[in-house]
């Protein structure tokens, strides 16, 4: 399959996708619809747009086969392909390349969502042309869901789409950066700000007050990196804490009343919200800060999620990518999240996370993907499209 993927293809398709400014803040998706459209429209999918809010567009493209439909109950199995078109902000003038003007120098595409994860869905659509050109059909039924707002937890993308019912299939890929490594768990993430309360005073008498700001401090150190006692994952080790950020204070001489940490912990399966929050108030009143008054402050809460190693499903991503590159890749486990969570929880579809690019370029100044990444990827999912079809039919959501 490698040798029937057209490069320039591919790295054009991924240059226009990046060249569209889809940064999540603000969030605003609708621009790189029509360019989606027209990479898939040959193909002729049928069409579902959502858009929960103002902007904040997702697709869902159902591609025909040339078979016909499979029936309910048999036939071939569906396998989802969930990419994010949204990317991060960027800070311009710390890179080295305009961000949304794509170029490619010594081997390596460069511009915001090249690595996360516009040159992994640039791939996908690309696999199909891999297969007209070998002339076989998909052994799959295949369904695209180009979804809104991964990067700020998927409220307006693919949890959208699920509200909605349209998260339905046997399997499902996510072309994410892992290095065509096979990711099959992620950790979650609890995100929360502890609003510390002081007494003020004048700042020539600090023991007159109750310092929000000493308080707060003292937090940090409790919360930090600490060891809240958990388990080790043989995939995503020990859970993690951050804090941050910290504000606190209205001017130098006066005792601080107030002050504001940012907490973000990521968890391993099975932690809930109200495990999570019992746990970080544990820690703090552990702490033994006399006279300690604070709040939690929700702000966002994702499910960690696995799937076996032993599924199935992760052996023929597996052989598929094996067979494009002639290595086997590793399984591994994620420290962040991805959209995979609402699909192994929510709607009980097997899948694995496995894309062109390292996780290291997602995020940074100066991302970059590899051209001989994209046609790895390219090759490993038109394998990957032509061999799926022979496992049992999964629950469909």
């Amino acid at each position: 399959m490698r040798a029937l993927v057209d490069e320039e293809r591919v790295v054009e398709l991924t240059k226009a996708l990046v060249s569209v400014d889809t940064r999540n803040p603000p969030g605003n998706e609708a621009p790189i619809e029509g360019t989606v459209r027209d990479a898939l429209d040959r193909w002729n999918p049928t069409w579902t747009r959502v858009e929960p809010s103002p902007g904040r567009v997702s697709l869902v493209a159902a591609l025909p086969h040339p078979d016909g439909p499979a029936g309910e109950g048999g036939g071939r199995p569906t396998l989802i392909i969930n990419g994010h078109l949204d990317v991060v902000p960027v800070k311009a003038d710390s890179w080295s390349h305009d961000p949304f003007d794509p170029q490619v120098v010594d081997g390596r595409l460069y511009g915001r969502g090249s690595a996360d994860m516009k040159g992994g869905i640039a791939a996908a659509i690309c696999a199909l042309d891999v297969l007209a050109a070998a002339g076989r059909p998909t052994a799959c039924d295949v369904v695209f869901h180009l979804v809104a707002d991964e990067e700020r937890g998927g409220r307006f993308g693919t949890e959208s789409l699920l509200h909605d019912g349209l998260v339905a299939g046997d399997a499902c890929l996510i072309p994410e950066p892992t290095d065509l490594q096979l990711c099959i768990a992620e950790r979650g993430l609890y995100q929360a700000r502890v609003v510390v309360e002081g007494r003020p005073a004048h700042g020539s008498r600090p023991r007159d007050g109750v310092s929000a700001v000493e308080h707060a401090a003292r937090l940090v150190l409790a919360l930090h990196a600490a060891d809240y006692g958990d388990p080790e994952h043989p995939l995503l080790g020990k859970p993690t804490a951050n804090v941050g950020t910290i504000a606190g204070g209205t001017a130098f001489n006066n005792v601080a009343e107030s002050c504001v940490i940012g907490l973000d912990r990521r968890l391993l399966p099975g932690a809930t919200r109200e495990s999570t929050e019992a746990e970080v108030r544990s820690l703090i009143e552990a702490a033994g800060i006399e006279g300690l008054r604070y709040d939690l402050d929700f702000d966002s809460f994702g499910e960690a999620s696995e799937i076996s190693p032993d599924d199935p499903w992760v052996k023929t991503v597996g052989a598929a990518v094996a067979r494009a590159t002639g290595r086997d890749p590793e399984v591994i486990g994620m420290s962040f999240t991805t959209d995979a969570r609402f699909v192994r929880n929510s709607a009980r579809i097997p899948a694995v996370v496995c894309g062109p690019g390292s996780v290291s370029q997602a995020h940074g100044n100066d991302e970059w993907v590899s051209l001989a990444s994209l046609v790895d990827a390219t090759a490993s999912y038109a394998e990957l499209l032509a061999s799926f079809g022979a496992q049992p039919r999964r629950g469909r959501g």
